[in-house]
């Protein structure tokens, strides 16, 4: 599987003040569902943004994205309308630039991204957390076996990836085997940067 990911660079150095919460975790780790969860509880919040990734497959029940042809993502990079995109799956995806001016208006913007991305991501912005949204391996495969989107490709493969790596790369790690809600909160606080270093 090829993952590759491109920057738009900013002049004037890291990208802030505003913050950058990037969530990683592998498939079935319930990631769409705790975001959700976290973006129902911000949305009187105007400082706490939710951007739609651009992904080139259809918007589903489990992920809200704009859908883009492949020659329209192509056509969409090269005229740099992307803050990062990557390839993973089979898919590509991208964040919109638009997130820049969010950050530099000082608010925070709540990402799902590959992991491969996170390097490039702290270089490019001042304030980064990263957060690993996880699960043990038979609750993973269940959920991907319930899910069974074509999409996802081989369940074997993809859980075969290094969640370890994954959890290596976080400053916050969620194991999300129990209540979504009770993790739906303990992303929240995250995100609102509150009392999650203690």
């Amino acid at each position: 599987m090829s993952e590759t990911a491109a920057m738009a660079q900013d002049a004037a150095g890291a990208i802030g003040p505003g913050r950058l919460v990037l969530v990683i975790g592998p498939s079935g780790a319930g990631k769409d569902t705790l975001l959700r969860l976290a973006q129902a509880a911000c949305g009187e919040d105007h400082d706490i943004v939710f951007p739609r990734r651009v992904v080139t497959r259809e918007s589903s029940g489990h992920e809200d994205n704009v859908a883009l042809g492949p020659d329209e993502f192509r056509r969409a990079q090269q005229r740099g309308d992307f803050a990062v995109h990557w390839e993973a799956h089979g898919h590509c995806y991208a964040l919109p630039l638009e997130i820049n001016d969010d950050i530099r208006a000082g608010r925070t913007v709540v990402v799902n991204v590959s992991r491969t991305v996170i390097g490039a991501l702290r270089q490019t912005y001042a304030n980064v957390v990263v957060v690993a949204i996880t699960a043990p391996p038979d609750v993973l495969a269940q959920r991907l076996a319930a899910r069974a989107r074509h999409s996802d490709g081989n369940i074997a493969e993809r859980l075969s990836r290094s969640v370890d790596h994954a959890q290596a790369l976080a400053d916050v790690t969620i194991l999300n085997a129990g209540s979504a809600e009770y993790h739906g909160r303990q992303l929240l606080r995250v995100i609102r940067n509150d009392g999650w270093q203690e």
